[in-house]
């Protein structure tokens, strides 16, 4: 895989759980109703990938200025 296509993969998927990240704060903003099907699975998808995000295991394999977690950082 060249270079170009793992920057363009990786550029994705940093958007997607920036996007994620904001998702319950656009939905309120917007007035859908966070009861819709569509909306209620976005928002779940959402937490989920804060979640995984919050993993300790997760936390260690961010760069320094990346990480939440003060206890990741001494690993």
């Amino acid at each position: 895989m060249s270079d170009a296509n793992k920057k363009a993969i990786r550029t994705a998927i940093q958007t997607g759980i920036g996007v994620a990240a904001a998702l319950p704060m656009i939905v309120a903003a917007s007035g859908v109703p966070a009861a819709l099907p569509w909306v209620a699975g976005a928002l779940a998808v959402a937490g989920g990938v804060a979640r995984v995000m919050a993993l300790p295991v997760v936390q260690a394999l961010l760069p320094s200025w990346l990480r939440t977690d003060s206890s990741a950082s001494r690993r």
